[in-house]
């Protein structure tokens, strides 16, 4: 027999056979190779999946796409409206596994496997900052409260019922969370319920949520997998998932799409939202012309712009920076600028520093981490990130790796590390807010930009979106 024939047999038979018999004749994993295709239930959420600025985006993508290319396939996502659906869907073997921000409760492992824990959330009563706050649940009694229907928050909420008869609430197959908690930031609606990391995303945008209490401790968020008896496919998972924990990479994966959210001045972000109404429309085509010379994002230059000035032209720290972008004479003159007051001098001379910095960063730092580290860098200077990336080094870490550097950056200002550095002292958790202000800045303006709208089929309940494996 000639060596191409048993593969192209296996491809026929695949293709010829429904999705649901593929493992009846080859397991699991050998049809997902055959096909060279993972198909991945998931829904449109900031938490999980959506299209950003520059296409696919999220945290269930980042880590699917991860997944297939250890197994040599591309991922194709099959969007789901209706959160209730997924997991029947899934059983009824419309895809190879669910990723979906589910969380792990003992009602779903009776109908599906789970893998292991990609992220660990507790589900918050959210309410609108100036009311009353719920601090229990006897206090949500009498009162408003709407949650998704089919989600573990229904099954939490049926527990308390049984200890606490006047409980009620409305479940609703129309609306998302980030549509109920909208609903709250507006006052249309008194409570609500997330995950803590679904409120910690929303909270940028919808400035007025708080979370009253906590209606769980730690729930578990995992990959779903039909309960079908071929567990080639959840066997591979765990050996990838157990792989990127150990390597530290999963909770870089983590840090990047929440790191962020966990600490931000919402009056702050209040004013920026009204910035970006006002002040933003004179700036952008400015803005736009930098980094079309610069090579970077706009939205990231108008984040850095007004984390350093509040986009103010005048703005002048007490150290003599100045401008929008707040640079310092030598600064200036270096990328060519005379005039530090001048919008767009300003804009475009800290464009053009910031790509220097961002050059000169070793050319191994993947991104995203390259650009937080020129963040750091531009606040604090590039020789105390250097200093910083050798303490990390020196203490095990990955220089390399924000997260890593990031935990190493709060040594400068402790003379048992700084002494032993090139440039000495250095006030090093004041990078550390400076990248999460910026990362959330760069966030919101993509909000208000309309950026990030959910996706909404007119006609099927769901349908397909490939994406090749990154």
């Amino acid at each position: 027999m000639r060596p191409w024939i048993g593969p192209l047999v296996t491809v026929v038979l695949c293709l010829w056979l429904p999705p649901s018999q593929w493992w009846t004749q080859h397991t699991r994993l050998d049809a997902v190779q055959a096909l060279g295709e993972l198909v991945v239930l998931t829904r449109n959420s900031p938490t999980t999946y959506y299209i950003g600025a520059h296409g696919p985006a999220g945290f269930s993508l980042d880590l699917i796409s991860r997944f297939a290319d250890s197994l040599g396939v591309t991922p194709r996502f099959t969007l789901v409206d209706d959160f209730e659906s997924i997991l029947p869907k899934l059983r009824a073997g419309s895809a190879d596994l669910a990723a979906a921000g589910i969380a792990v409760t003992p009602q779903r492992q009776r109908t599906v496997r789970f893998g292991p824990p990609v992220l660990q959330i507790k589900q918050q009563v959210v309410y609108k900052s100036g009311n009353t706050r719920p601090r229990k649940p006897m206090d949500l009694v009498g009162h408003q409260l709407e949650v998704m229907a089919g989600t573990s928050f229904v099954e939490r909420l049926k527990e308390l019922k049984k200890d606490l008869a006047p409980l009620q609430w409305t479940e609703t197959q129309d609306l998302e969370v980030e549509d109920l908690l909208a609903m709250v930031s507006e006052g249309s609606l008194e409570y609500t319920v997330a995950d803590s990391n679904q409120l910690a995303v929303h909270q940028g945008f919808y400035l007025e949520l708080r979370a009253g209490f906590d209606l769980t401790g730690d729930q578990d968020i995992a990959w779903a997998f039909a309960d079908d008896g071929d567990e080639t496919l959840l066997l591979a998972a765990r050996k990838f998932l157990s792989e990127l924990k150990n390597s530290g990479e999963l909770e870089r994966i983590q840090n990047r799409h929440f790191g962020h959210a966990e600490r931000f001045d919402y009056v702050d972000a209040r004013a920026f939202g009204r910035a970006v109404e006002n002040r933003l429309t004179e700036l952008r085509p400015t803005f736009e012309e930098a980094a079309e010379e610069s090579g970077l994002d706009w939205r990231l230059l108008a984040a850095i712009g007004y984390q350093e000035s509040h986009w103010n032209a005048d703005a002048t720290s007490p150290t003599g920076v100045r401008g929008i972008m707040m640079l310092t004479r030598a600064t200036a003159k270096r990328v060519g600028i005379d005039n530090r007051l001048d919008e767009r001098q300003s804009i475009i001379g800290g464009a053009r520093y910031f790509a220097k910095v961002k050059k000169k960063l070793p050319a191994r730092i993947p991104e995203p981490d390259r650009t937080w580290m020129a963040l750091a860098s531009y606040n604090v200077g590039f020789g105390h990130l250097e200093d910083t990336r050798k303490i990390t080094q020196a203490n095990g870490g990955d220089p390399d790796r924000w997260l890593d550097v990031k935990r190493h950056l709060p040594l400068l200002s402790q003379p048992k590390w700084y002494k032993k550095t090139r440039h000495g002292y250095a006030r090093g958790r004041e990078p550390m807010r400076y990248v999460e202000n910026v990362r959330r800045y760069r966030d919101l303006l993509a909000w208000h930009l309309g950026q990030r709208k959910r996706i909404k089929t007119t006609h099927e309940p769901w349908f397909d979106i490939k994406v090749p494996a990154i």
